[in-house]
C-alpha cells in the first residue's frame, strides 16, 4: 500500500504513521512505537511548509 505524501502543513512522519498500518503491524499489544513515542517527545522537526494564503 502506497500513502500520498503529507498535505501542507502536516508533519511527514505522522502522517505516515498514521495513515501506514504496516509500520506498527510489527509491534506487540500495548507495545509504543518508538519513533512515534521520540517524535511526541522531540516535537516535529520537518513540517511540510503550507502554500502562502492568497485570499486578500
Amino acid at each position: 500500500m502506497t500513502v500520498k505524501p503529507a498535505p501542507p502543513g502536516e508533519c511527514p512522519q505522522c502522517w505516515q504513521h498514521a495513515h501506514d498500518k504496516s509500520i506498527h503491524r510489527r509491534l506487540k499489544p500495548r507495545e509504543d512505537c518508538p519513533d512515534c513515542v521520540n517524535h511526541l517527545l522531540n516535537g516535529h522537526p520537518t513540517l511540510v511548509p503550507k502554500k502562502p494564503s492568497r485570499w486578500w
